[in-house]
């Protein structure tokens, strides 16, 4: 698995499988210049799958991206950009793109996307100075996690709300299974 999140083994554990290694990707996770979401969401799978030498195993890697319309917001790693990104998405709807991907030992990828869209109830300043007081923000993409607090200030979620977690199971599993792991 190319990922160190235990939230992505938590889930992959849901499908009844457990990675036999954990090798987190280095790869550079800079957007290109006029980058769509659903590109780069696909594209940082996919480079996190071919970065991480499987010797000859499975490779499975995943990538979540919060977009407000064309733009990718980032992954909060300070109050301000936490602060920013839920100002942004205050009262408004949003999407949230899960690549995943899964390299073959032969070296071919098999990829799939969940898109879920979302909305935030219009935040007060209260509310927003609550939710960054509490920490959840720290490194998620469109600062906040929808397995935590988060989830009481979304009002609609339409699509996957795993793929909002980090691994959208359902496709996770049609990737698994097309590739002969034994899942129920």
């Amino acid at each position: 698995m190319a990922s160190a999140s235990p939230r992505r083994r938590e889930w992959l554990a849901r499908l009844g499988v457990a990675p036999d290694a954990v090798a987190p990707a280095d790869i550079d996770e800079t957007p290109r210049k006029a980058e769509l979401p659903r590109a780069y969401a696909q594209r940082m799978a996919r480079e996190k799958a071919q970065a991480v030498d499987g010797a000859g195993n499975y490779v499975l890697a995943g990538d979540t991206v919060v977009a407000a319309g064309r733009r990718i917001l980032p992954k909060a790693e300070d109050e301000a950009t936490a602060r920013e990104c839920l100002s942004l998405l205050s009262g408004r709807r949003h999407r949230v793109l899960s690549a995943v991907a899964l390299a073959h030992p032969d070296g071919t990828i098999r990829e799939r996307l969940s898109e879920t869209q979302l909305k935030f109830k219009r935040l007060s300043s209260q509310e927003i100075d609550a939710y960054i007081a509490n920490g959840e923000w720290h490194g998620k993409a469109g600062g906040y996690a929808i397995q935590g607090m988060a989830e009481a200030l979304i009002p609609w979620i339409q699509g996957s709300h795993s793929g909002v977690v980090g691994l959208p199971l359902y496709e996770t599993r049609a990737l698994l299974r097309a590739a002969g792991f034994p899942i129920g």
